[in-house]
């Protein structure tokens, strides 16, 4: 296999293992581990890029309101996306956070037809329809929404969506982003989540804490060189390995209930994405096979 695919493949595993990393700080409050995240992430990124500054040419350009709202809408969307992640693994919703994953795809194609006026074939609308009967089936049968599921992918795709016409690269954007939530992150590392004092941590939490800056930037470096050696139509189907890693651990590891009606459920969204990706694989396939004419 190229490296791209490798690339693909260890950066969506590292993303499926993310609730092991996370589980071990299930005793600090969410919004402090964003506050640690952001921070050094922030660091990390600003280390990168000063050691691969001789290699790439960076122009300091300066900024106007496009790239100030790119980047602040950005910085929000992330920092929620983030923030509802961590609380549903460390609150035990790994299983629905994983959902959220799988349905990502879905959300980005409703986007791209409300947003960007994209065409969708029938067969993309099947699979739509197919996921949206599934969550409104989970919503009847168990007596609320999927709430967190419905957040990460709304708060991921929008934020894939925004990325789209970002002027700024995957590193240099991230680093801005990070950057803008870097006082706001500080304050609440100061001051802790309720305004009092933030209580101490013992080593080995500082430890991962520190540790959650390479947990955040490396399979992101990894994805990005993934996406520029191979088709974005074998990256698709690579992506669904970090949910479907998430809901292993979940229910074989972390003993997270998953009943009979959550199967249903599930089951359609997962139906819905087996004939949107094969759908999919069958129009490029056809448009690569030559016409035939008399």
């Amino acid at each position: 296999m190229s490296r791209g695919i490798w690339y693909g493949i260890a950066a969506h595993v590292a993303w499926g293992l993310t609730p092991v990393y996370w589980k071990q700080l299930d005793h600090v409050p969410a919004p402090v581990l964003i506050g640690h995240r952001v921070l050094w992430s922030f660091l990390t990124l600003g280390v990168l890029l000063f050691l691969i500054r001789h290699r790439y040419r960076f122009k300091l350009r300066r900024p106007n309101r496009r790239v100030a709202s790119v980047c602040i809408l950005a910085a929000v969307l992330i920092c929620a996306n983030w923030l509802t992640y961590v609380w549903a693994v460390t609150a035990g919703f790994i299983v629905e956070a994983s959902l959220g994953y799988f349905i990502t795809p879905l959300v980005n194609v409703c986007l791209g037809v409300a947003v960007l006026h994209e065409r969708l074939r029938p067969g993309q609308w099947v699979a739509v329809g197919l996921a949206g009967i599934g969550l409104l089936y989970l919503t009847a049968a168990l007596g609320s929404l999927p709430w967190i599921a419905l957040a990460l992918a709304a708060t991921f795709g929008v934020y894939g969506l925004v990325k789209k016409t970002a002027p700024l690269g995957a590193a240099q954007g991230l680093t801005a982003e990070t950057g803008l939530l870097l006082l706001p992150a500080l304050a609440l590392l100061i001051l802790g989540p309720d305004g009092d004092p933030a209580s101490a941590l013992d080593g080995g939490a500082l430890l991962l804490l520190a540790g959650s800056g390479v947990v955040t930037v490396l399979p992101l470096l990894l994805f990005v060189a993934s996406v520029r050696r191979i088709p974005l139509s074998l990256l698709g189907i690579i992506q669904y390995l970090a949910p479907t890693l998430q809901f292993l651990l979940g229910v074989l590891l972390y003993g997270e209930p998953f009943t009979q009606t959550q199967l249903v459920g599930y089951g359609l969204v997962w139906t819905a994405l087996v004939l949107f990706c094969a759908e999919g694989l069958y129009a490029r396939l056809a448009l690569r096979m030559p016409s035939s004419g008399l």
